[in-house]
Order: C-alpha cells, then structure tokens, then sequence
C-alpha cells in the first residue's frame, strides 16, 4: 500500500480531529521509528523508540469492519512492537469510540489517564481521549 491508499482509508476512517494526509502519512513511512502494519482493506502505525510503543492509529475500511481484521491488525502491532524492544504499548483513543475502547481492553489494554476535550470535531464539538496502556509482557 502507498501512502495514498493509506490516505483514502485514514480519512473512510477518521473525521476527528482530522484525516492524515498522503504526505504526512509519507514522512511517517519514512521515520526510522515508525512502522506501518498493513492488510487488505486497513493498516496499523506503530512508533517505537527505546523500550516504549504507542500505537497511532489503527484503520479498517468501513466495507471490512466486524470481519476481526481490525483485531489481527492490533495482535500485529503488539508483536512487532515487542519484537523491536518495547515493554510497554501506549495509546490515545476518543472516549465515545466504544469500538475500538472495547476491542484495547479486550486484549488487556488499561486506562492509564484522561485528557479532557482532546479533540476537536469538525463542527467544534470537543471530546476528551483515554489513555490506556498494556505492558508486553503479558503478550
């Protein structure tokens, strides 16, 4: 996948706060730190640096959604990021995003901290973001 198709499915995916655009999906591609775990219809981006992880997003495209590929995508991202040294996997997620918070707590993902009115809808309503956490570990 190019960070064009990267892109379409970023912005089928996410309207808050915004989509990423082909061109910063590109220089993340090119961040040593940074790794893209793709699948047919989504992709996952990973950055490791030192013994931490955080996972920047997670992406499946709406016709595939409910199919596990979302899950998959998950499970390979705590492995490579394992595999590259971390100990530790971090993430931000909308609090009102039930789906993915009930899919991170199902593989042991815990609320490690809160940020409120996070961000920002394209209508400027605000929504706050959970912080949650998974030691490697345990994988």
């Amino acid at each position: 996948m190019n960070a064009e198709a990267f892109a379409r499915i970023h912005a089928a995916c996410f309207s808050t706060p915004r989509p990423w655009s082909a061109d910063e999906l590109r220089g993340m591609m090119d961040d040593r730190f940074t790794t893209f775990v793709t699948s047919e219809n989504g992709f996952a981006v990973i950055r490791v640096v030192l013994d931490e992880a955080e996972l920047l997003t997670i992406c499946v495209a709406p016709s595939a959604r409910g199919t596990g590929e979302g899950r998959k995508l998950l499970g390979t991202a705590l492995h490579t990021a394992k595999e590259r040294g971390a100990e530790t996997m971090f993430l931000e997620v909308a609090a009102n995003n039930a789906t993915a918070i009930g899919l991170y707590r199902s593989v042991g993902f815990i609320d490690s901290g809160f940020r409120k009115d996070y961000y920002r809808t394209p209508d400027g309503t605000q929504i706050d973001a959970l912080l949650l956490q998974l030691p490697l570990s345990q994988r």
